[in-house]
């Protein structure tokens, strides 16, 4: 099923419900952030959970990992940017990193 490029109004719309990530124009619309984590182990499990679901949704992120650090870009290439399909896994990976989160 194809996918449309989010439009301008619903773009700002949907970033503003991920402040932590950074949104640029390269390649028709790219977001990205940086996750960290309390070591390699819970950095790979995030990944792993992540990974579930994308497989399942046949959306894959870019990304990349070194020791307690995952950085995420997302973009939709059939589309030529940004779509739906982006901001839900954005969604999806900040809620997983919730499950991790460092108590202080």
């Amino acid at each position: 099923m194809p996918v449309s490029k989010l439009d301008p109004a619903h773009l700002r719309e949907a970033l503003q419900t991920l402040p932590a990530w950074h949104h640029a124009d390269e390649r028709g619309g790219t977001i990205t952030r940086e996750f960290r984590f309390d070591g390699f182990a819970q950095a790979f499990a995030f990944m792993t959970l992540v990974a579930i679901e994308a497989d399942k949704r046949d959306h894959h992120p870019e990304w990349s990992n070194v020791y307690d650090r995952v950085t995420i870009t997302l973009t939709t290439h059939d589309a030529a940017g940004l779509t739906l399909r982006d901001i839900e896994l954005a969604q999806l990976a900040d809620a997983a990193h919730s499950r991790f989160a460092r108590v202080k």
